[in-house]
């Protein structure tokens, strides 16, 4: 169970680094709108992107 939760990690801290990584500038930028938003806008797009996190699970889930 510890190595799925690892490879979980790995793979989120993979995926979280490839934007910066290749696209800094772009990156950077969205980075300084995001902190011109309100509580609620970045309380709405943490929900969204667990929903998204979810349903891939979910879908994953599925086709395994």
């Amino acid at each position: 169970m510890a190595a799925h939760w690892i490879t979980a990690l790995g793979l989120m801290l993979l995926l979280e680094g490839v934007v910066p990584m290749l696209f800094p500038r772009q990156w950077r930028d969205t980075m300084r709108r995001l902190t011109g938003f309100n509580d609620g806008q970045l309380r709405f797009i943490g929900l969204a992107a667990m929903l998204t996190g979810l349903a891939a699970l979910a879908l994953a889930d599925l086709f395994s």
